[in-house]
């Protein structure tokens, strides 16, 4: 398939669903499946826990993680002492996870595995590019969009999003779903000095002053911007938010009289929590959002059928999604 030639220009990948039972894992086995074959060496982890039989939230059936002979793979010591293959342990972490330390392994056998991954954005950079040591080509991650994940599938070079019937039975409102975070997928970074400069701020919220100066504005999240409405501009125009961006902060934002000359910045486009009308009517005013890191979106796999059974239709699906994002969709069921 192309998008599996274009998966091999990347140094490092993720794989996320839009919602759970869209058809994450699906992909990413199919994924595998396919690389297998590849002459590159490829390393798969995840961001927080994956490969479970069943879903610890919806008690539905969950595919496996298959890892192909040959595949390095970096899951916690919990998970790895469950394998069901035969695999040589490379390197131990230092650091330990809520599961235990990360064992860095390559597969002697192909079979299923519970991957489990580093928990934060530092960490999975980190790891991705210690795979150097593995002379690993290709680093794949099996990505989340949660609020309760300090990790982001951003960190990666591209990324593979997985939509479908879970998030709405209805064609065209899963298209303007999917759509919309394709638009925050496609959201401009900010220049290669601004994000060294600010990757490192862990908090709070900044500004940038028209010297390029950083200047701590005292305002902890954009929660408390009810409070300090009078300090956010007082330094400039330009903005850097560390933490999330809710309807309520862009509400206000798009009623400044300035509003065309307001540049906001963030880590990446997980940080931005307000619905989709609230957006668009920011950016509509002319309001502009930055990221500190960004990721490209190669591909898109549908799931069409919902975890109560409700089936849309495949080809409609498929066509729709396409007319719309002018990318390559898949339904990877079809493709086996």
């Amino acid at each position: 398939m192309p998008f599996i030639k274009e998966i091999e220009k990347y140094k490092s990948l993720s794989i996320v669903g839009l919602e759970k039972n869209t058809g994450k894992t699906e992909c990413l086995n199919y994924v595998l499946s396919r690389l297998s074959g590849s002459t590159k060496q490829i390393a798969l982890t995840s961001i927080g826990v994956d490969g479970e039989n069943t879903d610890a939230v919806t008690q539905t059936h969950k595919p496996e993680i298959e890892v192909y002979e040959g595949m390095i793979f970096v899951t916690s010591e919990l998970h790895y002492q469950k394998k069901k293959g035969v695999a040589e342990v490379l390197d131990v972490s230092t650091q330990s996870t809520s599961l235990g330390r990360l064992v860095t392994a390559k597969a002697k056998s192909s079979d299923k595995v519970m991957i489990s991954g580093p928990a934060n954005n530092a960490a999975i950079r980190d790891l991705i590019s210690q795979m150097n040591r593995f002379n690993v080509d290709i680093t794949l991650v099996d990505g989340a969009l949660s609020r309760k994940s300090l990790g982001s599938p951003a960190v990666t070079d591209a990324m593979i999003l997985a939509t479908g019937a879970a998030l709405s039975a209805n064609i065209p409102q899963l298209v303007y779903k999917t759509n919309y975070t394709y638009d925050l997928i496609s959201m401009k970074a900010v220049d290669e000095e601004t994000k060294e400069r600010l990757l490192p701020i862990q908090k709070g919220i900044w500004a940038i002053d028209d010297e390029e100066n950083l200047i701590d504005l005292g305002i902890e999240s954009v929660l408390l911007i009810e409070k300090a409405k009078d300090k956010l501009f007082k330094k400039g125009n330009r903005i850097f938010v560390n933490g999330a961006i809710t309807d309520k902060f862009l509400n206000f934002l798009k009623v400044q009289k300035q509003i065309k000359d307001i540049e906001i910045i963030i880590r990446d486009f997980t940080r931005v929590f307000a619905t989709p009308e609230t957006y668009y009517a920011f950016i509509k005013r002319g309001g502009q959002i930055k990221v500190l890191q960004k990721t490209k979106l190669i591909a898109v796999c549908i799931n069409p059928v919902s975890p109560d059974g409700y089936c849309l239709n495949s080809d409609e699906l498929k066509q729709a999604m396409e007319d719309k994002l002018k990318l390559p969709v898949y339904n990877v069921r079809e493709l086996v």
